[in-house]
């Protein structure tokens, strides 16, 4: 009853997940209708209900195209595992703010990139100028199409696919 549950607006685009049990929930007060189901289904004492993978809402719901969050993991998969001063792909990578928080650098996606250990103690606390590093690639922030907000869920949800693509 734990897994996740892909929510679709009514015209198909993906908005959101949501548990298992907040899906069936959704679909017996008629507020959402199953799309896939790649799962089985549940039993209960009177009624067997099958366990949804893709819902989709029943009625529109008008809201902004969401953003790709700024966390650790996300920054990790922008820069594709790779350190942006030197390139090497180690385990150990860091956060590393391009310009200190302590001399002003806000957290922000077009301030923080990964870097190897060595390089961000090389970089220290200091300005990019004033160091002896040099970006490889301009941090940015990632687009926010369907894959990237929910393609992390893929591996163990393949009944996705047909509509995370396009979105």
């Amino acid at each position: 009853m734990n897994t996740l549950v892909l929510v679709l607006n009514s015209n198909f685009e993906p908005i959101n997940v949501c548990s298992t049990r907040r899906a069936i929930g959704m679909i017996l007060e008629g507020k959402a209708a199953l799309i896939a189901n790649s799962r089985g289904m549940i039993q209960t004492i009177s009624h067997s209900y099958p366990l949804p993978s893709v819902i989709r809402l029943a009625h529109q719901i008008h809201r902004p195209r969401q953003r790709v969050k700024l966390t650790r993991h996300e920054v990790f998969r922008r820069d594709n595992y790779t350190c942006q001063y030197c390139g090497r792909k180690v385990p150990n990578l860091t956060i590393d703010h391009i310009l200190p928080r302590h001399l002003g650098g806000k957290h922000i996606w077009t301030n923080v990139v990964t870097a190897c250990s060595a390089c961000n103690h090389l970089k220290g606390g200091r300005r990019l100028e004033d160091s002896f590093v040099r970006l490889l690639s301009i941090p940015h922030e990632p687009a926010s199409n369907a894959r990237s907000l929910f393609g992390q869920h893929l591996p163990e949800n393949e009944a996705w696919e047909p509509f995370i693509s396009g979105w």
